[in-house]
């Protein structure tokens, strides 16, 4: 028995491979039947804004100083699989800084040379000085893989520029609809001290006014303890309130967070970044194929995908797909059809996803997990809408008020 089921493991993880690209394959014989080879090449612009570290109590598990970057490898290579058969050449240019200036220039300089396609794994102030410059404006396709911020989707969202990041409203909405459907609706709300989470508190507070929660008590943590040696004496004391569900922690860089599961004062859940926690990706998702995605990326970087990982991996493969469906690299012609009714693109999650034509966000469904298992992914089952039950996580067309045009000017 045992040695059957060693041998049926390895099998599938061989045979994963293989079965990834079988669609797509199929897909490509299609086009290459319908329209002539053209030979292409597709260079792609890798941006990363390298993140100061932060001085954090619980620093165990920090965050990969390349993340993003084989995720994008990855995606070159699986990009090159149908390529192949279509003489697209696929090259990844990488380029990092820890400052926004670099990072420009070098994005200039890329649409001068006649290019237009880039991923940019930047702040969002960055990324608003890439969009809104002059010399990219209307000449170059930019996807954002490394920042959440919901201004970029309701308020700020600006022609050429999309997301396949998670916005920090789609976690939240995703975790607002488990926690209703299990009628933990009594929400008793704890934030950091950093902008980050007073974002992702009023993302958390928007979720819960829009599917029915309410929050019983909304505290901040503004203490200098050193939870190491004293948690259990001083979470009990924070957590302190009248009934609640549940503990939804904002603690984005994990300076507290990581200290409540266990130490509240009612025997409660705890979700939001820790605890039970939503994510665009985590190496515990391995349905709908996920497993071999998760494996070839562990074999490239010697590590696990993290969500930015597969933001970046899933930007690549958007270019890619975008590439074999119209045989061009023009950053005006792989726009309008990223943003047409025709786009869509497979990437493990078990639904076809594509972008919302009126923010540039990418729908997607959204993980669930603690640290060594999945528990769901939203969608839940029971909450509507009118075109799809992805865009109930999220800005809404009717919330954002902006303007974004569909194709570049």
């Amino acid at each position: 028995m045992t040695f059957i089921r060693l041998f049926n493991f390895k099998a599938q993880r061989n045979f994963q491979h293989f079965t990834f690209s079988l669609p797509s394959l199929l897909a490509t014989l299609c086009v290459i039947m319908a329209k002539p080879v053209q030979a292409l090449d597709a260079n792609i612009l890798y941006l990363q804004q390298n993140r100061p570290e932060q001085a954090l109590l619980s620093n165990i598990f920090n965050e990969p100083a390349d993340s993003g970057l084989p995720g994008a490898q990855l995606a070159i290579e699986d990009n090159s699989t149908t390529g192949r058969f279509l003489q697209h050449h696929y090259k990844l240019t990488h380029n990092q800084s820890p400052t926004a200036e670099p990072l420009v220039a070098a994005a200039v300089e890329w649409v001068q040379n006649g290019e237009g396609l880039i991923v940019a794994n930047v702040a969002s102030d960055t990324l608003l000085q890439l969009a809104n410059h002059p010399a990219l404006r209307a000449k170059a396709v930019i996807i954002n893989t490394g920042s959440g911020d919901d201004s970029l989707r309701h308020q700020q969202c600006t022609t050429g520029l999309l997301h396949t990041a998670a916005s920090r409203a789609m976690l939240a909405d995703a975790l607002a609809q488990l926690l209703v459907s299990k009628r933990w609706q009594k929400w008793f709300l704890m934030r950091g001290q950093r902008p980050e989470d007073s974002l992702f508190a009023s993302a958390m507070k928007r979720a819960a006014k829009r599917f029915g929660a309410s929050i019983v008590e909304d505290k901040t943590w503004s203490f200098n303890t050193d939870l190491r040696r004293v948690a259990q004496q001083e979470i009990p004391t924070f957590t302190r309130a009248r009934a609640y569900d549940v503990v939804v922690v904002a603690d984005e860089l994990g300076d507290v967070g990581e200290y409540v599961p266990y130490n509240t004062w009612l025997p409660r859940p705890v979700a939001g970044t820790q605890g039970l926690t939503p994510t665009a990706w985590h190496r515990v998702v391995e349905q709908w194929g996920a497993i071999q995605l998760q494996n070839r990326f562990e074999d490239l970087a010697q590590r696990a995908m993290n969500g930015t990982d597969y933001a970046t991996w899933l930007a690549v493969r958007v270019i890619g797909e975008a590439v074999t469906r119209t045989n061009t690299t023009a950053a005006t012609d792989i726009y309008k059809y990223i943003l047409s009714p025709e786009f869509e693109v497979a990437a493990f999650k078990g639904r076809k996803m594509n972008f919302r034509s009126w923010n540039g966000q990418m729908r997607q469904p959204i993980a669930l997990v603690h640290p060594r298992a999945l528990i769901s992914q939203s969608p839940q089952e029971g909450f509507l809408h009118p075109h799809t039950d992805l865009d109930t996580l999220g800005y809404d067309k009717p919330e954002v008020n902006c303007s974004f045009k569909t194709q570049l000017d």
